[in-house]
């Protein structure tokens, strides 16, 4: 998997939303978010990516993964991504693992799944972002297939009785080494070699946006400010 003796970036400066504003002035259709991905145990994550993929345990086309316990071989200074089956119930990450994550220098644990053990996260002060939490371990339901790879993250979406309307928002692939930033708002990636754009674009959105504060708090309109400091209409 792809390492780096750096661990912190100036992205670390900006909220997720600044990030994200940036990344769809640079033509990212997702804007670098991934969905429904929320903060369960409190901590802001900026860090390169370690990725792990996971299947159904029922699953034996899939590779198995030979390593060990994935926890085991994390790189310090990295975040934990792991990418789940959407159709898993149970979790994938609970407080030993974060525990042991932390003991290796991790970060922090991104999860397009479930996690549980929520008050030994808190307890051990590890960041932890999920799409939700379970009361289920993850033996027999499922495990580990590869690590070190990227990952494509498709949006969840509910099933529904519109069904005849099309998903439309892209998936988002991870890298391992992109830099994942995670808070209050969300998750967002920023892949690697857009990073120094990516830190000047939101550099300027924030300039911006702050002379809009400014403006709104002195009783400008919205609308006539945001023709004025952003040129829209």
């Amino acid at each position: 998997m792809a390492t780096t003796t750096r661990t912190t970036s100036v992205l670390s400066d900006f909220s997720t939303c600044e990030i994200s504003d940036a990344l769809i002035k640079l033509k990212v259709p997702n804007g670098g978010y991934l969905p429904d991905v929320n903060m369960l145990a409190e901590g802001k994550i900026c860090s390169p990516a370690y990725t792990v993929k996971m299947v159904m345990g029922s699953d034996t086309s899939a590779p198995k993964f030979e390593g060990g316990h994935f926890v085991d071989g994390i790189t310090e200074g990295h975040v934990v991504v792991i990418d789940a089956p959407s159709e898993a119930k149970n979790a994938v990450w609970g407080g030993l693992m974060s525990a042991g994550a932390l003991k290796r220098g991790a970060t922090g644990v991104v999860i397009s799944g479930n996690a549980r053990d929520l008050a030994e996260h808190r307890s051990l002060k590890f960041p932890v972002y999920a799409r939700g939490h379970s009361t289920l371990g993850q033996s027999p339901f499922t495990r580990v297939s590869q690590v070190g790879i990227p990952v494509t993250i498709e949006p969840r979406y509910p099933l529904a009785s519109n069904q005849h309307l099309s998903p439309s928002f892209p998936a988002l692939r991870i890298n391992p080494g992109d830099w994942v930033i995670a808070d209050e708002d969300g998750v967002v990636c920023v892949p690697r070699d857009l990073e120094d754009e990516v830190i000047n674009v939101a550099a300027k959105g924030r300039a911006v946006d702050e002379l809009c504060m400014q403006d709104i708090l002195a009783g400008r309109g919205v609308a006539e400010t945001f023709k004025d400091r952003r040129g829209k209409k």
